[in-house]
This record gives structure tokens, sequence and C-alpha cells, in this order.
């Protein structure tokens, strides 16, 4: 019989594998949902709204239809196909570790004066036009992705997995990575993309308030502080152009104790983001604190699914 400690014990399992492995080198799903959507989008794109949700919707609804059959495949065959088929989505769908190191590799290159490696590396983390940025703007950018892809790449993902299994995982992966597509403001997906990018929206809703409360929690681990934490999600995260964005960015601010927002350059626009925080701008060694919090934030996460697992084992 599968139940939901089974389910849990998948999540777990795909937390350990992005941890261990980070995301698979060749064949990534995702990479070929993304390739999909982008053939697809040949034939579907007309300047509209209407468009982008026949887009989305049909990009969804297979990959939901399918992740469904998958997961029903699996809980007939036993617990065990159940857990391994939980633990492959969770593990593809994560991208925590990658997060971490990727943003570890910008803080070295920051640090030796290599601007023009970082400024190729950080396509990698945010949709920013590097060519903008000197070393203080880099650091700012890599900064502000950790804070929320720390939300988007991992807390979020395993609340999915946790709640509905392989199809809610895999379809929160759809649509994130239908957001990161064309969910943006430029010309060309101001439209097109709405749907995607309002769908992203509700779904890192929760997550993003739950990634929050996690940072306040473990934001002693860098000498951070959980009022300033509070204090600045609070006070300053209403008023960010993202629901989600802002709440996570905001709690990161308050615990590093520094300012983030501003002037943010895009290829398509430059778009004035309010202040996030108090205090200076982000330094490399500012950034280096925000990958760390980064891992202790997912840690907790993960220790949260094992405590609530743990805790229906023993009903």
């Amino acid at each position: 019989m599968v139940t939901r400690q089974t389910r849990l014990v998948g999540v777990l399992i795909g937390y350990l594998a992005d941890l261990l492995a980070g995301d698979p080198r060749r064949g990534h799903p995702v990479a070929g949902f993304g390739a999909a959507a982008a053939d697809l989008e040949r034939f579907t794109y007309r300047d509209s709204r209407a468009a982008g949700i026949a887009h989305v919707g049909v990009l969804i609804g297979a990959l939901g239809a399918l992740a469904a059959v998958l997961q029903r495949d699996a809980d007939r065959r036993g617990p065990l196909w159940s857990i391994a088929v939980t633990a492959g989505a969770t593990w593809v769908s994560l991208g925590g570790a990658s997060l971490v190191r990727t943003a570890h590799a910008m803080s070295e290159l920051l640090d030796r004066g290599d601007l023009e490696a970082a400024r190729e590396l950080l396509p990698s983390l945010c949709g920013r036009d590097p060519a903008r940025l000197d070393r203080a703007g880099l650091a700012r950018a890599a900064l502000e992705s950790v804070a929320e892809n720390t939300s988007d790449a991992h807390v979020a993902p395993l609340l999915w997995a946790a709640v509905g299994g392989v199809p809610a995982v895999l379809v929160y992966r759809g649509i994130n990575t239908l957001d990161s597509m064309i969910g943006h403001r430029s010309p060309r997906y101001v439209r097109f993309g709405w749907a995607a990018a309002r769908l992203d929206d509700i779904a890192n809703y929760v997550a993003a308030r739950v990634t929050a409360a996690l940072v306040v929690v473990c934001a002693p681990a860098v000498g951070g502080s959980p009022r300033d934490a509070v204090q600045a999600w609070r006070r300053d995260a209403p008023r960010h152009p993202s629901p989600n964005a802002g709440v996570v960015e905001a709690a990161f601010a308050g615990a590093l104790g520094v300012r983030l927002g501003g002037p943010t350059h895009y290829h398509y626009q430059l778009q004035i983001r309010p202040t996030l925080g108090e205090g200076p701008t982000p330094s490399v060694g500012d950034l280096r604190r925000a990958v760390l919090l980064s891992r202790v934030v997912q840690a907790a996460a993960a220790v949260a699914l094992c405590v609530i697992a743990v805790g229906r084992s023993g009903r």
C-alpha cells in the first residue's frame, strides 16, 4: 500500500540525489520540456494573452497527464516503485545544489577580479544584462538570484512533491520553466507570457513565504538577525513588483544586513526596483554568506519533511 509516508521517503531521496549529484548532466527532462515548449511556440505564438493561455494550457496539460500516468503505474507496482519514481521526479525538479555551486563559483570569480568570466557565468543564475554590471552589480544580481531561487528551485519543488507527488512536482517545474522562458516583460512576451507569469505567481505563493520563514529561523547561522529579516520582509516586500520574489529577497536582505533592489538592467529594459533591507550594497563576502544561508535553508526544509515523515510513522 502506497501512503503519504512512502511519498515523503521518495521526496527525501530525491533531495539527497540533488545534494550529492546536482542536476543530471545529460538528457535533463527539464531541458527536454523547454525544447518542446520552444518548438511549440513557433506555431502558437501570437501577441496576445489568449495565445499564451493556449500555449501554457497545452504544455502543462500534457505534462500533467503524463505525470499522472507515471504516478498511477508506479503506485500499482508497489511502494518501492512509488518511492523510486517520486525520488526521480523530485531529483530532476530540484535545482538547489546547482544554484549554490554556481553562486559560489561566481563569488570566486569576483574575488579574483575576473569580471569577464563572471559576466559569462551570470546568465546561469538570472536574466540580467551582464554587460552593464560592474563587480558590485554582479554580486547584487547573484545574491538576489540566490534568494529567489532558494524558493523557486528548492523549497517549492519539495513542497509540491510532498503534497502531490509526481504530478504536482513535475507540473510545478513545467510552470516554473515556462515562466523563465516567456514570463518576463520583454516586448515579445509582455502579453504572450502573461499566463505563464501569473500561474508561476500562484504556484510559488506558499513556498515563498515558507522560504522566508526558514530564512528568519536560519539567519543566526550566517551571523544575521531574525528580527531584521522579519522587519525587512514586512516593510519592504509589499513594494516589490513580484508577490513572491520580493518576500524572499527582503528576508535575505534583512538576514544579511544588506540593501538589495534599485536599478535592474535586463536585455529588454531597465527596471527601478524598490529598496529591500537596510545597510550597504552587498559585497562578495555577503554573496558567500547568502550561499551558506541558502544551503542551510535548503537543509532545514528537508529536515522539516523528515520530522513530518517520522511523525506520521509513529501514528
